[in-house]
């Protein structure tokens, strides 16, 4: 018989056994060629070609991470599979095959999956192509042309990608199989991922972990300034080496402690589980610790893009305050304005305020924005003016307050001391607001509220101007009043507002993105844990095999291997769910937003998969172990 008809057979003996893996790296193959599909589409000139062009960008970096993941994915992947194959096919050598023989069979078998699973990938991305767009387009809230498009070179780059991946995989196992002896090929499966440690490495392992991870939740959620953002970093890079340490160590620490208990090891017949939880948690620490990091990703991933969504929601709300802002080099034209709009227009609400730009011969940073002074009861008569919320305490007469406007992204949470110098005097911020008193005009200085006394004093060290703000019935008909405002002699300079323009829907993909990517990292969490498990069932076979022999029942059995299962899942879950609170707190301070219901959501969602991919193992395991 020939190596491929040989390789075959043994593949589709083993099916079942393959299945999860097929389907794992289909699930990703298929997100992957999706997202590829849609920068080779053309649906995304739709957007304008800003939005298209950061679009692009952004999937070019998702699609970057999706291969990073794919590639770890492989090798965590083949790993597995070579450990559990090794032993069978070191039997191969007692039939008189050679190990570059035996390392042929396994390669070609391994492409056999890479095939399977790389077909079915581009063929669902294929078939799902079109939903995946409108899926998409949907959650995003844009409406574009949706048309059956699928493109060769989206199936082309996606199969180089994943062909060179997983070739470098099959190489590798067929280089470990040849330098491999018949002894290691036949005790490998008991020698995957174990490492035995003395207790007192145990121990420092246990109290460098929480340390770490003590260390890396202060910083993420520590007030800070300029630095807030090398303090998330540092934090990400804390919380993973943490994270290993804490499986590595303390986990083990806990269980062999309670192993030593006897009151509590023989209640409930928990010694049928703990001792093998203490060898599992060994040998499998890291695959646990790679889940809880990975399901950390996906929540922090999913928070990003509910943060995103926010701040464009925020600042669409910010420019819309007003329909037209009309500059004026005096007061009192407010009702000359409004009568003009009127002609074509209904308005809704209006306000007018001074503005006093002051020179910058006068300020400490000359070659920057104009500071531009408000009085504090101006502020407060346009809020009153327009409904908007204002409970701001007067400045004193060294203070301020700063009028921002929303950025997308800041890389500070607006802790840092702000002191503005004005004519040799200092000025010391109290408060930073982003309310949209001004609305679009908001974003052009830097907005210093200042009491009326101050105001008045600093009148002669810079220039007044005015501005009119109106907000029209029907913003869609903005054009109709846009000449009649222009023909007054008084205006000297007007911005007026489209509520269709789209010029940062880009951000509404990245969120829809986002939600995509925690699926997958979630997908592949709950994957990697019930391959694990799947393994572990066959070489438990002959020690519950032997159990039985010796009376104890299949009921305490099936108990033992629930309670055994359970911990596999409920302690990832229970160390992400921490220490994906912290990551999401951090990135609520940096985007200065409040994410704590992702969290929740998020986290409720991965505790349901996570059931669900419970029950399933607890009865593939049963039924592999022969319980």
């Amino acid at each position: 018989m020939s190596m491929l008809k040989l390789a075959f057979q043994n593949f589709k003996s083993s099916f079942k056994s393959y299945l999860s893996l097929i389907i794992s790296l289909s699930f990703t193959i298929m997100i992957l060629c999706n997202f590829m599909n849609l920068v080779d589409s053309g649906i995304l000139n739709q957007l304008g070609e800003s939005n298209a062009r950061n679009v692009e960008i952004i999937i070019q970096v998702l699609s970057f991470v999706i291969g990073c993941f794919m590639l770890f994915f492989v090798w965590y992947s083949t790993n597995v599979f070579l450990t559990k194959r090794k032993r069978e096919i070191g039997v191969y050598v007692f039939m008189g095959l050679s190990n570059q023989r035996i390392g042929k069979l396994y390669a070609i078998e391994t492409i056999f999956i890479g095939l399977t699973s790389l077909i079915l990938g581009i063929g669902f991305g294929a078939l799902t192509s079109q939903l995946f767009m409108m899926i998409l387009m949907r959650i995003s809230e844009i409406t574009v042309e949706i048309h059956f498009q699928f493109s060769l070179q989206a199936g082309l780059t996606t199969t180089l990608i994943f062909g060179l991946i997983y070739l470098l995989f099959v190489i590798k196992g067929y280089v470990n199989i040849v330098r491999s002896s018949v002894l290691e090929m036949v005790s490998a499966n008991r020698q995957n991922e174990y490492v035995k440690q003395k207790k007192v490495i145990l121990v420092f392992k246990a109290i460098a972990g929480v340390v770490i991870l003590a260390l890396g939740y202060y910083l993420a959620i520590k007030e800070a300034g300029m630095e807030v953002m090398g303090n998330v970093f540092i934090a990400v890079v804390l919380v993973a080496a943490g994270t290993y340490l804490l499986f590595g160590g303390l986990i083990p620490v806990i269980f062999q402690g309670l192993a030593t208990h006897k009151r509590f090891l023989y209640k409930h017949e928990r010694n049928l589980w703990i001792n093998n939880v203490i060898f599992r948690i060994r040998k499998n620490y890291r695959t646990y610790a790679m889940v809880c990091v990975l399901m950390v990703c996906s929540v922090t991933a999913l928070a990003f893009g509910f943060a995103m969504k926010n701040r464009y929601d925020g600042i669409v709300h910010f420019e819309n305050t007003y329909t037209y802002q009309v500059l004026s080099d005096d007061s009192g034209y407010r009702q000359e304005f409004a009568t003009l709009i009127e002609k074509n227009n209904d308005i809704d609400v209006s306000s007018d305020i001074e503005i006093l730009a002051i020179d910058s011969t006068y300020t400490d940073n000359p070659y920057s924005q104009p500071y531009a002074l408000l009085a504090y009861s101006q502020i407060k008569k346009v809020a009153e003016e327009t409904g908007m919320d204002f409970d701001l305490q007067e400045p004193s007469d060294d203070e301020f307050i700063s009028l921002n406007h929303l950025y997308l992204m800041s890389l500070t949470n607006d802790m840092v001391a702000d002191i503005n110098t004005i004519n040799g005097q200092e000025y010391r911020s109290i408060a930073a607001i982003d309310t949209p008193y001004l609305g679009y005009m908001q974003e052009n200085m830097d907005y210093m509220i200042v009491n009326d006394h101050v105001y008045d004093e600093l009148q002669v060290y810079g220039q007044k101007m005015h501005l009119y703000n109106y907000k029209i019935a029907d913003a869609s008909n903005f054009e109709a009043s846009v000449e009649d405002i222009q023909s007054s002699e008084h205006c000297l300079g007007l911005v007026k507002i489209d509520p269709e323009r789209e010029e940062i829907a880009w951000i509404k993909i990245l969120y829809s993105v986002s939600i995509f990517m925690f699926m997958v990292f979630v997908f592949a969490g709950g994957c990697i844990l019930f391959m694990k498990l799947y393994n572990d069932a066959f070489e438990e076979k002959e020690r519950y095999a032997i159990l039985l022999k010796l009376g104890i029942s299949r009921k305490s059995l099936k108990k033992s291997i629930a309670d055994e299962l359970l911990f596999a899942y409920v302690a990832p879950l229970l160390v992400m769910s921490i220490s994906s609170y912290f990551s999401v707190r951090a990135l609520g301070n940096l985007m200065q937003t409040s994410l704590f219901s992702v969290y929740l959501v998020s986290v409720l969602v991965i505790i349901i998969f996570f059931i669900f991919c419970y029950l399933l193992s607890l009865l593939i395991y049963r039924k592999n172990a022969g319980i």
